[in-house]
Parts: C-alpha cells; structure tokens; sequence
C-alpha cells in the first residue's frame, strides 16, 4: 500500500487508518476535510497496515508504529502551520499514543470508533480465550476471518464488501483476515495508551456508534473520562456500526471533524 496525500491548505491533518487496513476506510474523510482546506496525509506503515502478502510474521511492534506515526507527524510539523490528528479503531488508539507524547503540539484529535475494548456485540464467543492463541507457534497460523457485518449498517455497502471479501484478501474496509501477532501487539498499546490518558492534553472530538460491534460505547465513555484535555466532546452515532467514516453517517462524521478541529485552530490563533 502507498501513502496518501490530498493538497489543500497551510493546516494538515495525519489520519491513521485501522490495524491491517489501508487508507481507502478514510477516503471520504479526507476529501471532505480537503474540500474544507487542509492538507491531508495519510501515511503506510509497514508492519500495521494491510499489504498484499503480508504473513503473521510480518507484523511489527506497536512501538514501531509509534515511532513512525510519531515521524509524520513531525514531518508534517515542518511543512505546515498546523497538524491535526486522526485515526480510525486501532488507527485511533495509536493517534492516542502520539498525542500523549506530542502534548500541545496537536492542534486537535478526532478519534473514530476508538478501540480500548474489543467488546463489540458481534466479537466471537471465543474472544476471551485469544490469549491462548498469543502462545508460540499458534500465533503464526491462526487467522480471525472478519465477516458480517463488515462494520457497516449499510446493507448496500455491506453486499459489495462481502462480494470483494469472497474474491479478495482485502476490501475497503481492510482485510479479510487478521492475525494473532497484530491483535496482539494492538492489545499491548492499548494497555500503554489507557495509562497515558492524562498525559493527552489536545482538543479531542470522540465519535462513536452506539451500535459498534467491534467495540462497545464502553471505550469511547473511558476516553472522554480519563483524557487529560480540557476540551472533550463526545458524540455517539445511531446509524452506524463499527466503520462510521463509510457507513450511513459518514457526512456527519465528517462535519463534526471539521467543525472541530476548525475551531481548535481559532482557539490557538493569536487575537
């Protein structure tokens, strides 16, 4: 998978698509925050998302998916006035991590249905015995075959990936299978992330479905709670499942980010 960047404006923003995914779950995000005038990158990184051939034992550590979130950042930093955060389910837990390092130098985060919990309604019976899995050599051949809903309510939407995933090892919406080493490592940075939270002092928007079924209202209410920001706004979603930036709620998800973060960035200018 490349990277992508849409040009706009003197403001950027760094969106983070979810673990073995790619930047297609974030597209209408980021067209929509372009049309409003910021420049939008959303980055490849190696070992997190999904990348054709890929194997269990290519998955990094989530310290190294800090490190180089935490790199275009910093890249971004450089070229423009301005840097936003963003990212999607895991994407939005390692926006997390970031922040709790970057402080004020994050004008603004919106985090989408941020993943602390995998305790949506349609997880596996199995769920909790995953831990087994994480034990050498099962680690390596285990794979988690997503399937219905995909995340999305929207019955149109949902056909079509589940067509692309009976073809395909991938669809807008990620991959059609996820294994163990990457959950793994994901449950390790939430771990880290959820002793951080007050060290994340950035203006945050949470957006959450009150239907998720990958993970439950439960990890949005404990960002807003613990979260060491002085501005915190929450908004739960009644027509979406777990991929809110696709689903039927989509245009909302994109307004609400761009009212936000435009006004974090009024907030930080000077007069």
């Amino acid at each position: 998978m490349r990277p992508v960047t849409l040009a706009g404006g003197e403001n950027a923003v760094l969106l983070i698509h979810g673990l073995q995914s790619s930047p297609a779950e974030l597209l209408p995000l980021a067209k929509r925050l372009q049309q409003a005038g910021y420049t939008v990158h959303l980055p490849h990184i190696a070992g997190y998302g999904y990348e054709h051939g890929d194997t269990p034992r290519s998955v990094t550590r989530w310290q190294d998916w800090h490190a180089k979130a935490l790199q275009e950042f910093r890249a971004l930093q450089q070229q423009y006035k301005t840097v936003c955060v963003g990212g999607l389910c895991i994407g939005g837990t390692l926006s997390l991590s970031i922040a709790a390092e970057l402080g004020d130098e994050v004008t603004a985060l919106t985090l989408l249905s941020t993943t602390l919990w995998y305790d949506g309604w349609a997880m596996p019976w199995y769920r909790p015995f995953r831990y087994l899995g994480y034990v050498w050599p099962i680690r390596y051949w285990y794979t988690y075959k997503e399937r219905e809903p995909f995340g999305l309510k929207n019955e149109q939407l949902r056909r079509w990936v589940a067509r692309e995933m009976a073809h395909k090892d991938a669809s807008m919406v990620g991959a059609s299978r996820l294994n163990l080493p990457a959950i793994q490592e994901a449950e390790r940075m939430i771990a880290v992330v959820k002793k951080s939270m007050s060290r994340i002092t950035a203006p945050a928007i949470v957006i959450h479905a009150v239907e998720d079924e990958v993970a439950s209202p439960r990890s949005a209410r404990y960002i807003a709670e613990h979260i060491g920001s002085q501005t915190v706004e929450s908004v739960m979603l009644h027509n979406s499942y777990h991929m809110i930036t696709v689903d039927n709620e989509r245009d909302q998800v994109a307004a609400d980010t761009i009212r936000f973060f435009d006004h974090a960035r009024a907030q930080r200018t000077p007069g």
